[in-house]
């Protein structure tokens, strides 16, 4: 069963970033010191922008202890960041991107305090959390707001508009009925004549009629997903389009599996798997993706 408490082996603190005129609060996740061992400014690690799920609406950071992406700190060394972004009952789009930004650009402006190499930002986070992870990637690029070395959006919410594994399914957990709840209350601050923009629903990016190499200058990506869940669809488009941009991405499917199983099922066997390959291909992005200092 998953629980919402620190685990043995990492250590918590809150910060405040200031996002858009307000205050959002950030949980920082890292691996317990050792005693004798050096300060981590003298040995810095690749730092995580983890966005958690909930479908834009529901959520909060402390869920990272609940999410594969625990095992990035705790077995991989990373130092992780979770901000508490704007939900979407109380603030629609852009709150929550703005909020995510603010961090991401926070972490790079504060890399050297908070023990981070600033030329190894990663950014990832699992259903609405993935989105958002390529929104922030998206506006990264676009922007400068800092260079993005790798990118592990899991099982992620991307795509505004019903794919054919989106538009009729009732699995457990995220469904057809939820989906289309969910980008309601994301995205009604729009105006519905106006096309939703590619920060708000990424999928607007590289699905036709835009641009084929809209998803140029992406960090490479990593990813996974099941078979029996609504992003399935819109995760595989984004995997080809990464690549048709000429971005390295890899995706692992999971036959069976409804959206979150490795959160409700953390022991099944598979999803042990799962978490041992999210922190094979971050050690590997540690041992490979560079870039410089944005």
């Amino acid at each position: 069963m998953f629980s919402l408490r620190k685990p043995p082996g990492v250590t918590q603190e809150w910060h405040a970033v200031s996002s858009n005129e307000q205050r959002v609060r950030a949980l920082v996740v890292r691996r317990e010191e050792l005693p004798g061992s050096a300060s981590r400014a003298n040995r810095p690690a690749p730092g995580i922008l983890w966005i958690h799920g909930g479908g834009y609406a529901l959520g909060m950071p402390r869920m990272v202890y609940m999410s594969p992406a625990i095992n990035l700190v705790s077995q991989a060394g990373a130092v992780l960041v979770s901000p508490a972004y704007a939900l979407s009952p109380r603030a629609p789009y852009p709150a929550a991107l703005e909020d995510c930004v603010a961090t991401l650009a926070w972490m790079r402006d504060h890399a050297t305090e908070l023990g981070i190499r600033p030329d190894q930002l990663v950014v990832g986070g699992e259903s609405a959390g993935g989105g958002l992870a390529v929104a922030t990637c998206l506006w990264a690029r676009d922007h400068g707001t800092a260079n993005v070395a790798f990118q592990m959006p899991i099982y992620p919410m991307l795509d505004c508009e019903d794919t054919p594994s989106s538009a009729h399914n009732r699995a457990p957990v995220w469904n057809t009925r939820r989906n289309h709840l969910g980008w309601c209350l994301y995205l009604r601050g729009l105006d519905r004549n106006m096309p939703v923009p590619p920060y708000a629903s990424p999928a607007r990016a590289y699905m036709p009629p835009a641009d084929p190499s809209g998803l140029a200058g992406m960090p490479p990506c990593y990813t996974y997903v099941g078979d029996a869940e609504p992003f399935l669809d819109e995760t595989l488009a984004y995997v080809r389009a990464l690549r048709a941009a000429g971005v390295p991405a890899v995706c692992d499917i999971y036959p069976g599996w409804y959206h979150a199983y490795d959160m409700m099922h953390p022991e099944n066997p598979h999803s042990r798997q799962a978490a041992a390959r999210l922190v094979a291909a971050f050690r590997a992005a540690r041992n490979g993706c560079f870039v410089s200092r944005g």
